[in-house]
């Protein structure tokens, strides 16, 4: 039974998935916009917008928070908090998930996972 398992594993290992995600997440923030498949940007989008809603409140222990949450990169934390004040105004919902064709190689549903720009 999957009580309890809302996570998608990806076929891989918990390390490496977590790997994945944070991969994904620091694209995501220097591009502000990245092209992958459906199923890893509806994994992408809580991550990030939770990271996006503890940056709007800028306060020491929000930001140490951030640099434990990516590794200790400084440069990415500064990025989280300028995209956080370009959402000040929003309550939630800072990402979008555009559904693009599927992949030609192998079919898989791609989609774009962006800012939303308001």
């Amino acid at each position: 039974m999957r009580h309890h398992n809302k996570n998608k594993k990806f076929g891989l290992k918990t390390t490496e998935r977590a790997a994945l995600l944070r991969s994904l997440t620091r694209s995501l923030f220097m591009k502000e916009s990245i092209t992958t498949t459906q199923t890893r940007a509806k994994a992408l989008r809580p991550i990030a917008e939770k990271l996006v809603t503890r940056a709007k409140n800028p306060t020491l222990s929000n930001h140490r928070l951030l640099l434990s949450r990516v590794y200790g990169d400084e440069l990415l934390v500064k990025k989280i908090e300028s995209v956080a004040a370009e959402q000040k105004e929003r309550a939630g919902g800072y990402l979008r998930v555009v559904k693009l064709p599927a992949r030609k190689s192998d079919g898989s549903a791609m989609a774009v996972i962006q800012f939303v720009k308001e």
